[in-house]
Parts: C-alpha cells; sequence; structure tokens
C-alpha cells in the first residue's frame, strides 16, 4: 500500500511524498500490521519529520502564518496548525536545556486574540541572558495565560531555587505587580525597566509638554500647519 506525506516545498508547488508501505501477515493466527514508518512521520500525520521540521522553522524564525505553510503544503490549516504546535511543544516548550544559564530574564505582557470574548492577554517571560552577554538574541522561556502579579510570581516560585539564585537582572515594564513579584521571589534580582518602556515614558512626557505649550500658545489643539505640531 502508498501513504502520501505534505513533504517539503520544491520551489512554489506543494510536493507530496509517496512511500510505499509493506503489509505483513501472520500464516498461523492471520494478524496483519504494517511496516513501521515511524521515521519518516508519525502515526496517522500527513506532515514528514523534515517537513514538519521546515514549517516550524517558517513559522518561528521566516514569522509566516499557519494559512501559508498550510498551503505551500497543500494541506488543511487544522492539520498544519496542529502538527506545527506539537512539534513546537516538543521541541522548543518541552526543552529542558532552555532554562540552563540565565541570568537576566524580561517578563511583560502580550496581547494574543484581538477579539470580544476569551481572555486577551498572557505573561511573556523572555531570556534576556544572550543580549546581556552579547552572545545572540534573547528566546522565549515561556507564556502564562493572564497578567498579575499573582501569575509571575507563581511561575517564579514553580522554578527551582538554584535556578532563582541565578538571575541577577529581572526587565519589565512599569507594572509594579511585577516588581512585587520580582522582590518576593528574587530577592537579589535588580528589577529594571526595559529599554521600550523608558523611550515610551519619554516620548508620552515630552507629548504632554508639547500639548501643553500649545495651549498656553495658541489656545487650541495642534493643527497641521502649527509649529509644535509638525516637529
Amino acid at each position: 500500500m502508498t501513504r502520501r506525506l505534505a513533504h517539503e516545498l520544491f520551489g512554489y508547488r506543494p510536493t507530496t511524498l509517496l512511500i510505499w508501505v509493506r503489509r505483513y501477515r501472520c500464516e498461523h493466527c492471520g494478524c496483519t500490521w504494517r511496516q513501521d514508518t515511524s521515521k519518516a512521520a508519525e502515526w496517522r500525520a500527513k506532515l514528514p519529520r523534515r517537513g514538519l521540521t521546515w514549517a516550524l522553522f517558517e513559522i518561528v524564525v521566516d514569522h509566516l502564518t499557519a494559512f501559508r505553510v498550510a498551503a505551500g503544503r497543500g494541506v488543511s490549516w487544522h492539520t498544519a496548525n496542529t502538527a506545527v504546535l506539537t512539534e513546537g511543544k516538543r521541541v522548543l516548550i518541552d526543552d529542558p536545556h532552555r532554562f540552563d544559564r540565565v541570568s537576566a530574564i524580561g517578563v511583560d505582557e502580550h496581547v494574543w486574540r484581538h477579539t470580544r470574548k476569551g481572555d486577551k492577554f498572557v505573561t511573556r517571560i523572555i531570556d534576556l541572558t544572550p543580549i546581556r552577554e552579547k552572545t545572540g538574541p534573547a528566546h522565549l522561556l515561556d507564556m502564562v495565560e493572564d497578567r498579575s502579579k499573582f501569575v509571575f510570581k507563581q511561575w517564579l516560585a514553580t522554578r527551582p531555587q538554584d535556578w532563582r539564585d541565578e538571575v541577577k537582572v529581572v526587565a519589565m515594564d512599569g507594572f509594579t505587580g511585577f516588581k512585587t513579584a520580582t522582590a518576593e521571589e528574587l530577592p537579589d534580582a535588580v528589577p529594571v525597566m526595559d529599554p521600550f518602556h523608558v523611550v515610551r515614558l519619554a516620548r508620552d512626557g515630552l507629548d504632554r509638554c508639547r500639548q501643553r505649550v500649545q495651549q498656553t500658545t495658541t489656545g487650541h489643539r495642534g493643527r497641521s500647519d502649527d509649529p509644535l505640531y509638525k516637529a
């Protein structure tokens, strides 16, 4: 019998990998079984291991959508999305070595759902050690549902004590909940504000100053021909 797998792209067209699978039958008991093809793909999976690795690379590195990955392989969105999520969890989330040698972390909220219903926010924890040591880019450690002091504090509490002792710097925004959780769970770590929020606070302060001067000098809000508005 044959088995069709959505292989990695060849040019711009979906490529189908056709493999022959042997079937065996016992002459004594009549039981039948198939040849083991787990090295090529998981059981009943449509994406082979090599094609799945490329799909994960396209989403994580090239920032393609699951729709584009599915279209490039000629499979449904649900098939591609489920396979990539499973492989990403196995390779990235379940990798125990991603927590090794972490001395600086960053925490921030992220809006992942842009709909009216359902939870919209998650808390992201990022390893900033490579940036601090200038050895490479930062990478994601974990994502936790919701945003609050309790969420970040609980995540830190689940980490081993020796790992928490190695964390020296925690970068965050101006949310006091993250700072309080850091002080309670990582008393030896130094909380700092990340550059993005520092620039944002400075920009907001400058903008408020501009609006105040605009009202004082002209008596109205900024217009397109006003010097302060152009600036």
